[in-house]
């Protein structure tokens, strides 16, 4: 599929009746494993881009993410959602210059999210509604639109407030978010409490916390995703594999690793 019609195929999805899961790979081997697997869609993740690049997250340029989205993009057949952070707003060009250095490279969605890691708090909602108002603007303006979602950063940055929550997610919705997110929520309750009060589409980010799939699907989420725990899971098992490997000096921790037909099935040549 082309760019436009990866963009149409991810609206559709959250068009849809019913749940779709959209794990985060964060390098182009993970990204084909994973399309590998039967999944539908793919999004990067700012913090599995940072371990990549030997860095901490939030500490990733503007260029870097989109050289990311371009590689990324072209990785699969599968739309791919952009964890593009801020936006960058204090970047030459702001929001908009995002908006379409994501477009161009490849991007079938893109997120803003409420959270400043300068400041190290969450926005003023109305600075925030604002900037996700900017973005949806230049979305608009774009000859195929990308689905964009607003973020609601409180839950995963100390602020256990659920009708802040709820309220910021209905202003970037009614500011022209397509999709609203807010990483962290826990228990069924608070997920039903969101889905129920803001009538959008609403993406739950799978932990180990989270309620499971069907639990979700029941309380009407349309779409998951995985955030940086894959990458997690897999940069904890290298360290555990090679802990092992020093301390104990056997190789016990290979039991486990990836199989050969896995492999053979996502990285053989088309």
């Amino acid at each position: 599929m082309d760019t436009d019609a990866r963009r149409a195929r991810f609206a559709e999805l959250h068009a849809r009746d019913g749940l779709f899961v959209m794990p985060n790979p964060w390098d182009v081997g993970s990204a084909r494993l994973l399309a590998s697997l039967g999944f539908e869609a793919l999004a990067t993740t700012s913090q599995g881009l940072a371990w990549s690049l030997g860095t901490l997250d939030q500490q990733v340029s503007r260029d870097e993410l989109v050289a990311h989205v371009k590689v990324m993009s072209s990785a699969t057949e599968l739309p791919l959602n952009a964890d593009s952070e801020r936006c960058y707003p204090d970047d030459p060009g702001g929001i908009p210059e995002t908006v379409a250095l994501l477009a161009d490279a490849g991007a079938a969605g893109f997120s803003i999210e409420d959270y400043d890691p300068v400041a190290d708090r969450i926005n003023e909602i109305g600075l925030s509604t604002e900037r996700v108002a900017i973005a949806a603007e230049a979305n608009r303006r774009l000859p195929a639109q990308m689905v964009l979602t607003g973020r609601a950063e409180n839950h995963i940055r100390g602020v256990d407030d659920l009708d802040d929550t709820i309220a910021r997610l209905i202003a970037y919705r009614d500011a022209g978010a397509d999709v609203v997110y807010a990483p962290g929520l826990s228990t069924i309750e608070q997920i039903a409490a969101v889905v129920d009060a803001v009538a959008c589409p609403v993406n739950v980010l799978a932990t180990a916390r989270t309620p499971a799939i069907a639990e979700l699907a029941a309380a009407g989420v349309r779409r998951v995703s995985t955030g940086s725990v894959l990458a997690s899971r897999a940069y904890g098992a290298l360290v555990s594999g090679a802990t092992i490997l020093r301390d104990e000096g056997t190789s016990t921790y290979a039991a486990g690793g990836l199989g050969g037909d896995d492999a053979q099935r996502a990285f053989r040549a088309p």
